[in-house]
């Protein structure tokens, strides 16, 4: 008997194993079955009314409270709540003159608004188009004007200054809402005189292939496209994922699903669950702020049993457990549970796969004896009832997966794109390979190019980019197939591992071809580190520019004592440096001699997405790096 069943969980769906092709003795292809049927009719605007209908008074999310009405306890909303108050809303955007096909724009932070805005705006046939909420005035013009939005709604005073300072240019924006001055109730009481059957008539006029939203990229080489999904692209990626990952959406043991959703609404990957939740009706709250305090006590508040997350912010849970035992003297103690909780997680894994027969008598032990001294401390900080997490946007690493595995949180690590409505493999439960995404998503189909692109084929994968003069879908001319620009391998058993970008790929004057992502991720792990950049193409060895993590700095100054010390003098400190090429030592031991980094420079400043080095999904900008930096790239060439 599993975990699972003795902790009174419905079995799962039986597990479909990957179909392979292989060529010359190398898996080239792999594809999964789908394990839910295809929507052909509806759209997602019906699901809030769903819900109502099926379970309505299910708690569906979640609101937090003002301070004053109770120190930020949570509200839950029912099913039939949130259809009333989606019910309202989209009479409010007809009483607009907002008409089918029209896009509304979405300008905010996670927030309980801004999902019961989208839904209210799919169930009056509108498309919505998000905007980062840190985006700047160029960003957003471009948006509002390829979209051809027709409203737009901000949620701060900031943000209605930014599109007014730029709406001269937009003639077809004929409405500007702000959450902070009541754009909700402002909306809702022009709709309050029409009948509830306009609403009705709208849904019936949206089917699955219908546009849903237009998602622009993050713009790392040139301006941002839109990514047109429809309402059938996010019904397949979200009916087979929460399929696959059925203990994470479906648990019915001692608590009930729910999750704190903190990454942008604005990123794909968000919205994606946002939408899965809503479908599965699990419960869903929002969280504004990422400022670690701000987090942290949300997610104390809250109590999810699962998060969505990027692997930064799992590390920094782990670096800031670790700076805290430093500061307690205990952290050769700290390192020796870290040790076992990834040996743990090693050995579940080979238990799992057959190639091992799980943690021994021993190891179980001293997991035990470490559970409440660190383990705990880890889930507590999550809020105390997290067991599962989707991780995604980057890859995580073995070391930080074998751990939270270990810690008691199992991981499931997706790959996927703008393109294809985020995920487009996962983690497979009960069968994860460390170190790998995973699967194709059930349904969809994962190919490895002669060049080593990835290539992806599935009912997730959008229709093609935005035409603004045509009104729709201009073709991605991919054919059946989504070229990605990433680089990668599948395994024996279907597993895909990502190693880099296409693009990115940096070739030195030896000619030894080095993939950077790895080298970065690795580094980046460090609680020192903020960013890094691997440079090298066309240079006769790698280098890398390094910045450093605010919080992880504060914490070496304290135990070093070198609080007064001034930024530009400690980027030389000797002490420093020595971390930093602990850091780098650590990281080369992913690759060969003729792909390690030889030289580093440490950065007086950090990448920004507000000094135009990153993108809002905090993607790095290279170009623009390796021009702000030149001098000190050259540096390190220069250097004897």
């Amino acid at each position: 008997m599993s975990n699972r069943e003795l902790q009174g969980e419905p079995p799962a769906p039986a597990l479909v194993e990957p179909r392979k092709a292989v060529r010359g003795g190398v898996v080239r292809e792999v594809s999964v079955p789908p394990l839910a049927p295809r929507v052909r009719t509806g759209s997602l605007g019906d699901i809030p009314f769903d819900n109502a209908a099926q379970a309505p008074g299910e708690a569906v999310l979640s609101r937090k409270k003002a301070a004053r009405e109770s120190g930020g306890a949570w509200r839950d909303v029912s099913a039939a709540e949130f259809a009333g108050e989606v019910l309202a809303l989209a009479k409010g955007l007809i009483a607009h003159g907002l008409r089918p096909g029209d896009r509304l724009a979405i300008m905010a932070r996670t927030t309980y608004e801004w999902t019961l805005v989208d839904f209210a705006a799919w169930a009056a046939g509108l498309v919505t188009v998000p905007i980062y909420p840190t985006s700047s005035a160029h960003q957003a013009h471009w948006i509002l004007h390829d979209s051809g939005a027709a409203a737009c709604v901000v949620e701060s005073v900031e943000q209605t200054r930014l599109v007014s300072g730029v709406r001269s240019h937009l003639p077809g924006l004929e409405h500007l809402w702000q959450f902070d001055t009541g754009a909700v109730a402002q909306i809702v009481s022009a709709g309050r005189g029409l009948p509830d059957d306009l609403v009705t008539e709208r849904r019936a006029g949206v089917g699955p292939g219908s546009i849903a939203t237009l998602v622009y990229t993050s713009g790392t080489t040139g301006r941002p496209k839109g990514c047109v999904l429809t309402h059938a692209n996010f019904f397949t990626e979200v009916d087979n994922a929460t399929e696959l990952l059925h203990p994470v959406f479906k648990s019915v043991s001692r608590e009930p699903a729910s999750t704190l959703l903190f990454l942008p609404l604005s990123h794909v990957f968000g919205r994606m669950v946002a939408v899965g939740c809503l479908r599965a009706r699990v419960r869903l709250g929002h969280a504004p702020s990422i400022r670690t305090e701000d987090l942290l006590a949300d997610l104390a508040a809250f109590r999810p049993t699962f998060l969505l997350a990027v692997p930064y912010v799992l590390e920094k849970v782990y670096n800031t457990g670790r700076a805290t035992a430093e500061k307690m003297g205990r952290a050769a103690s700290f390192d020796r549970a870290a040790r076992i909780a990834r040996r743990y997680g090693e050995a579940v894994e080979a238990g799992e796969h057959g190639t091992g027969s799980g943690p021994g008598v021993a190891l179980k032990a001293a997991r035990q004896l470490y559970d409440p001294l660190v383990y705990r401390r880890i889930r507590a900080a999550l809020g105390g009832k997290v067991r599962y997490a989707i991780c995604g946007g980057s890859p995580l690493g073995h070391r930080l997966a074998a751990f939270y595995a270990g810690a008691g949180i199992e991981i499931f690590e997706g790959y996927g794109l703008t393109e294809t409505t985020a995920a487009a493999t996962l983690t497979p439960p009960l069968k994860p390979r460390i170190g790998t995404v995973g699967w194709p998503l059930p349904g969809s189909a994962v190919r490895i190019a002669e060049d080593g692109e990835v290539l992806l084929r599935g009912g997730q994968v959008f229709s093609g980019y935005w035409d603004a003069a045509a009104g729709g879908p201009r073709p991605a001319g991919h054919g059946d197939w989504l070229a990605t620009g990433d680089i990668g391998a599948l395994d024996a058993d279907g597993y895909l591992t990502i190693t880099g970008r296409k693009k990115e790929l940096i070739v030195t004057t030896g000619g030894k071809n080095v993939a950077p992502a790895p080298l970065e991720d690795r580094l980046r792990a460090h609680p020192l580190v903020g960013q890094c950049m691997v440079v090298g193409d066309g240079r006769p060895y790698v280098t890398a520019l390094i910045t450093l993590e605010a919080d992880g700095l504060a914490h070496w100054r304290q135990m070093k004592r070198k609080q007064g010390v001034a930024i530009d003098e400690l980027v030389h400190d000797h002490a420093l440096l020595a971390e930093m090429q602990a850091a780098v030592d650590d990281a080369n031991k992913l690759v060969s001699r003729a792909e390690s980094i030889r030289r580093f420079t440490v950065l007086p400043v950090d990448f920004t997405e507000e000094n135009d080095h990153l993108t809002p999904s905090l993607k790095l900008k290279r170009a623009a790096i390796a021009r702000d930096f030149a001098k000190e790239i050259q540096e390190l060439y220069e250097r004897r």
